[in-house]
């Protein structure tokens, strides 16, 4: 059983693999690469449709609810026993959202293909594959969340990591959401920090040092809740406790104008 990464090699015929890829600010592109070509046998999962609840007050990435993601696992031919792999092409930040999310309905055999799409070194296909309805049922959560009252009021009870670019959490630059900052107290620990430059993740041990003393009450948070999951990975790549999620993230926190905010007025450039 695969729980965190698996490499290309360890792939086999049984698994069932699922294309995450997704473009912010772009909602066809990912369904768009997974019709030019994909790794044979996947299906493809839409990051806004299928991985998250539409935007609002929680955030632009909600989480969806776990009884509709599990009736879309089991429409497309997800059994309980399936050893399921997730990949992007973006080094994991999407494909994380999906391995967390499938662990929160309480699978444990999901792992991320380390390395994404590049890492297959084979032809890809074009055909969507067809499976017959699958048995996937919504078990006990291995993960945990917070929301945003529990979070907000208790900040001192946690260290917050947020997974953005230093740039986002310093206040000086906000492309997505309308103010920008951080949460007050937070440690910048930007995702892509846990890759190598071909994309793969970093040896266990240097992800242990980067989230070395950061004590049992870990909250993970990014944007809107999809590269927070990167950072928890990596934490478990580490051999590290799993951390907390925070879904709603910045562009969650940011809805409420008294919630506190690092710079205290930051203001997009």
């Amino acid at each position: 059983m695969f729980t965190d990464l698996i490499n290309p090699d360890q792939l086999t015929p049984q698994a069932r693999l699922l294309d995450c890829r997704a473009v912010l600010g772009d909602p066809q592109a990912g369904l768009r690469a997974y019709k030019a070509g994909h790794l044979p046998g996947a299906l493809h999962l839409d990051l806004d449709k299928d991985l998250a609840d539409p935007p609002g007050s929680r955030g632009r990435h909600p989480l969806p609810h776990p009884d509709r993601l599990a009736g879309i696992l089991r429409q497309i031919g997800i059994n309980n026993s399936d050893q399921i792999v997730v990949y992007d092409d973006a080094g994991g930040a999407y494909s994380a959202r999906a391995w967390w999310l499938i662990r929160w309905l309480g699978h444990e055999a999901v792992a991320v293909l380390d390395g994404g799409l590049k890492s297959y070194p084979y032809d890809l296909q074009t055909e969507t594959a067809a499976f017959a309805p699958g048995n996937f049922t919504r078990r006990p959560a291995l993960t945990r969340k917070i929301d945003v009252a529990d979070l907000e009021g208790n900040l001192g009870d946690f260290t917050l990591i947020d997974a953005r670019a230093q740039a986002r959490f310093d206040g000086l630059t906000e492309p997505i959401d309308a103010i920008a900052g951080h949460i007050p107290g937070a440690l910048c620990r930007p995702f892509q920090d846990n890759l190598t430059k071909d994309g793969r993740f970093v040896a266990p041990q240097v992800l242990r040092e980067r989230f070395a003393d950061l004590g049992d009450n870990v909250v993970c948070y990014c944007g809107s809740g999809v590269t927070a999951a990167h950072n928890i990975l990596a934490f478990r790549v580490a051999g590290l406790p799993e951390p907390i999620l925070y879904p709603g993230s910045w562009s969650e926190w940011i809805c409420d104008l008294n919630r506190p905010r690092a710079p205290d007025d930051p203001e997009p450039a």
